[in-house]
């Protein structure tokens, strides 16, 4: 049998984009997306986190900013760099995901009250080189309306993420501070929910999610006690299986990111235990 030479060109193509295909490292699980926090992998660099997410499972990232700005830069220093960091080096980043088979959705990248004004649009010119549309923030209330400045002009969402600071009115971590920062404000702010910490503040996390999951970028999940430290998945009371649950039976396209915070032993080791629980928790 012959081939012709524009057959044969289809096949090598084809051929060519296998490995490809077959590279992309997907961790959707009964239809949840399960990703990471690369902050769950602070204990190496970015290579090095990216090899173990691929070992791990994990296709999708939302990648924390000390893992792109230096290490050995504070204060004015970092603003600089911030301001002035070639987008060629955020571009880099993003095809070191590509080529690892890992999607980059969001950088979190989180606007303080004493960022400069440029310091603040660079992060959304930083996403956008990077390629994301959603830029998560351990930010505060009276940010707010500084960053919506921008988020509607580079049409990137901010999903403020909370921790149980109840006691600071300006900090995130109650609904009624979320909504806050939604009311009045583009469609742009958006809400990173931290299910561990949203419970040790005192809040149910699948009434919130229910509620509000058009607004929701993305969960942060880890486990806690109502009052007490990060513990091993399992081990607290953040309702981590029913917020899975509800979001397989809802259908609800929200990231659901590990962020390994508590007290172990290796991280990779720590983030594939992680993986595991959640897995189970879908069966």
């Amino acid at each position: 049998m012959s081939i012709s030479r524009r057959d044969f060109s289809k096949i090598f193509a084809g051929a060519a984009a296998a490995p490809l295909l077959l590279g992309k490292v997907n961790s959707t699980v009964d239809g949840v997306l399960i990703g990471v926090q690369s902050y769950s992998f602070r204990d190496r660099g970015l290579d090095e986190a990216l090899k173990a997410m691929k070992e791990v499972g994990l296709g999708e990232c939302e990648l924390w900013q000390g893992h792109v700005e230096p290490k050995n830069l504070k204060g004015k220093e970092l603003t600089n760099w911030r301001e002035t960091v070639s987008l060629d080096e955020l571009k880099k980043v993003r095809k070191k995901f590509d080529d690892a088979g890992i999607n980059l959705y969001a950088y979190n990248y989180s606007f303080r009250d004493n960022f400069t004004e440029k310091e603040i649009e660079r992060g959304f010119v930083m996403a956008q080189a990077m390629g994301v549309k959603i830029i998560t923030a351990s930010s505060t209330l009276s940010c707010v309306p500084r960053i919506d400045k921008y988020a509607p002009k580079y049409k990137i969402k901010v999903g403020f993420h909370g921790h149980d600071n109840v006691k600071n009115p300006n900090e995130f971590a109650t609904p009624d501070r979320f909504q806050k920062a939604m009311d009045g404000h583009s469609k742009f702010m958006c809400v990173n929910l931290d299910i561990g910490h949203f419970t040790a503040a005192g809040f149910d996390p699948v009434e919130y999610i229910e509620k509000h999951h058009e607004r929701i970028v993305t969960l942060h999940v880890k486990d806690r006690k109502k009052t007490g430290e990060n513990l091993p998945f399992g081990e607290g009371d953040t309702p981590i299986k029913k917020v899975l649950q509800l979001l397989k039976t809802k259908k609800y396209k929200i990231p659901a990111n590990i962020e390994y915070e508590y007290k172990g032993a290796d991280s990779q080791a720590e983030v594939a235990k992680c993986y595991q629980y959640m897995k189970q928790q879908l069966a």
